[in-house]
């Protein structure tokens, strides 16, 4: 069974991902460019973990894919 503090941070995390994703298309839509000039910034964003953990790559993907679907919804 997960602890509360798990269970917790879980639900934080879809919340926070929720209020993102509609932040995106709702600014996407009043100025479009937001998702092209955050998909240009990928680049530089990376895994500050500092053991075997660390994937840079993996952290990258992830933002690729938050941004392909705001894409995706903002055309719905």
């Amino acid at each position: 069974m997960s602890d509360a503090g798990t269970v917790q941070t879980r639900q934080r995390e879809i919340a926070t991902e929720h209020l993102l994703f509609k932040l995106m298309e709702y600014v996407e839509g009043q100025h479009p460019g937001l998702l092209d000039f955050l998909e240009a910034s990928l680049g530089h964003l990376g895994d500050p973990a500092s053991d075997a953990t660390k994937d840079d790559n993996g952290v990258r993907a992830i933002a690729q894919r938050m941004i392909a679907g705001a894409r995706r919804q903002g055309t719905n």
